[in-house]
């Protein structure tokens, strides 16, 4: 299978799950250059998330240390 980084447009990729932080942070960063992450709360973080493309987990089914893994992500990638 051909796998790409999430945001590329055109591209196959595996769906994302919630425990999928890294990738998700990502897709996030690409989606919202610019955004602190350490600026938003989590349920605006959560609806993000669950608007990615390729995001195929249940919505409703969050557990707080994901969000909080996700955003560690996403501050990692932009230090």
């Amino acid at each position: 299978m051909y796998n790409r980084l999430p945001g590329m447009t055109g591209s196959v990729r595996d769906p994302l799950y919630w425990d999928d932080a890294y990738p998700i942070a990502l897709a996030l960063r690409a989606a919202h250059p610019g955004i602190d992450p350490i600026a938003i709360d989590h349920q605006v973080l959560h609806g993000w998330v669950i608007k990615l493309e390729g995001f195929a987990d249940d919505p409703n089914t969050v557990y707080a240390d994901w969000l909080e893994r996700i955003e560690a992500e996403w501050v990692e990638i932009d230090s």
